[in-house]
């Protein structure tokens, strides 16, 4: 595998503290999911990094398949579940918002994405991940 970007983060205090890139540039108080405090939670972060991700998958695929979407987004569902083995794992919805494509070609769209966005391939095997598609077009 060819490394083509790298950043770290950093946590401390778990759910109930801080976490940050290294770089500096972003710092967020980490709170357990339900909490009244301020924060957000691992699985509401996670969800940020996938849609942004799966959205731009969406779009490189789409060019590449010169298909000319007008619209995308994409919307990440993350539930936080206990597995049988008594750890813990991750459930996630991929809500798919495509206009502009014929039924087929969104849906195209939608498979192939899925096989080349970086979050879709680390959770190949290691947690459910459920495709939605909602198109106009």
């Amino acid at each position: 595998m060819k490394i083509l970007y790298k950043t770290s983060a950093t946590a401390t205090g778990g759910r109930s503290g801080v976490s940050k890139l290294d770089d500096g540039s972003f710092q967020v108080n980490t709170v357990p999911p339900g909490s009244k405090t301020e924060g957000v939670n691992p699985e509401q972060l996670f969800a940020l990094g996938y849609s942004a991700c799966f959205d731009n998958a969406l779009l490189r695929v789409a060019q590449r398949m010169k298909l000319a979407p007008t619209a995308c987004s994409t919307t990440i569902e993350v539930g936080l579940a206990q597995l049988e083995s008594g750890g813990f794992g991750l459930d996630v919805d991929l809500y798919a918002n495509i206009v502009g494509l014929s039924e087929p070609e969104a849906q195209s769209l939608l498979t192939a994405a899925h096989k080349v966005c970086p979050y879709s391939n680390a959770l190949h095997g290691n947690a459910d991940v459920r495709l939605h598609l909602n198109h106009s077009s």
